[in-house]
């Protein structure tokens, strides 16, 4: 993050306006203390600059993961004397009154809903929810081969719908984010080595696309920014394909070298 946040300096430095540049440096600010989707959420209003046009706009997701990972455990510490039935009990609650707002929000408070965490939780809530079913199993007890492939490749069909069926026109995440969501759980829960889709996901293919994932996370954003910042008009179709392509290769020299 920070090797990205770096390479950012100069290109911004050479290539924004003076108000850009001002709300680019206050972004590294956010950044560095995982409250991005804070400043970016308050930067929401209609003036604001085009959100293509930040560099640093997709760290928002990273800061709803790093408020999330130091919320979750101080609640496990108070919470762990109760037992795991009122732990899980209390988090089924918290998760669907998180979604319930999320689904209000999407149409009253959009942008409040798409950055901060209290609308995000029961996406996260969601893996939680995993790891205490997969806890709970019995060492011996396994889903059926016909299950396991039809839950898996049901998954997956969720995901692909939700890649293209949804549009900025989109309430998210409203209810419709329980699409792709359920799509990833039941990968996670059955696509074991024994069916196709986890054979599909297991090949060196996609190991790679997963090893570089975070780095070409992190590289995207900036590409397209800069990209944006130094056209007249919206890059093309073919541009924005080549830059996909210089952001995994990008992601390669960073996971190789960085991570």
């Amino acid at each position: 993050l920070f090797v990205v946040m770096l390479v950012c300096l100069p290109f911004a430095w050479l290539w924004m306006l003076p108000g850009d540049l001002r709300d680019f440096s206050k972004s590294l600010r956010y950044v560095s203390l995982f409250s991005s989707n804070i400043l970016f959420y308050k930067q929401s209003g209609y003036f604001d600059t085009a959100v293509e046009l930040k560099p640093l706009l997709h760290t928002w997701s990273l800061a709803v993961e790093e408020q999330y990972y130091l919320v979750f455990p101080i609640f496990l510490l108070l919470a762990w004397r109760f037992g795991k039935r009122w732990i899980v009990s209390i988090l089924v609650i918290m998760a669907v009154m998180s979604l319930a707002a999320a689904q209000w929000g999407s149409f009253y408070e959009p942008a409040a809903t798409f950055y901060l965490l209290p609308t995000r939780g029961w996406e996260l809530l969601m893996g939680v929810f995993i790891g205490f079913y997969l806890f709970a199993q019995e060492t011996n007890k396994t889903t059926s081969e016909i299950a396991g492939q039809l839950t898996s490749i049901i998954g997956v069909l969720l995901i692909a719908y939700a890649v293209l069926a949804f549009d900025k026109s989109t309430p998210f995440p409203s209810l419709y984010a329980l699409v792709p969501t359920m799509g990833a759980a039941l990968i996670i829960l059955f696509a074991t080595p024994q069916t196709y889709v986890g054979r599909l996901l297991s090949s060196k293919l996609f190991v790679g696309m997963g090893l570089i994932s975070y780095s070409a996370y992190l590289w995207h954003q900036p590409l397209f920014a800069f990209a944006r910042h130094r056209s007249i008009s919206e890059p093309s179709a073919k541009e924005l394909l080549v830059l996909s392509f210089a952001a995994c290769a990008l992601a390669y020299v960073s996971w190789r070298y960085v991570e």
